[in-house]
């Protein structure tokens, strides 16, 4: 079993920037894919970025250019820094994680744009 916990969620005005956090731990072994999901009010969840722990990376066609996932493979840390927030960002953010046993998702984030 692996375990998430999620920080850097807020409020922001439209234009402006926030970065998300979400450390790991447990049963973390070998090749896995961390990523970053949102839901928005009334709308299923949809992946916003991953990033495998080979480095390839895959984003949602709305946050190209504007959303940069990283990860620290010796921290289990996953990243996901936002700018050029727009409201239609609004959501709640939940991190997750892909193993070759599991998938474990975080308790999630709450992130406001405000126009």
């Amino acid at each position: 079993q692996v375990q998430l916990v999620e920080s850097g969620g807020g409020l922001v005005q439209a234009g402006g920037s926030l970065r998300l956090s979400c450390a790991a731990s447990g049963n973390i072994y070998g090749r896995n894919t961390m990523g970053w999901y949102r839901q928005a009010p009334g709308k299923q969840r949809e992946l916003v970025a991953t990033l495998t722990s080979g480095g390839v990376t895959n984003y949602a066609d709305s946050v190209k250019g504007r959303f940069t996932i990283s990860r620290d493979n010796a921290k289990n840390t996953v990243y996901l820094q936002m700018n050029s927030l727009k409201p239609e960002d609004t959501g709640v953010y939940y991190c997750s994680i892909v193993t070759s046993f599991s998938r474990s998702w975080g308790q999630g984030t709450q992130v406001t744009v405000s126009s």
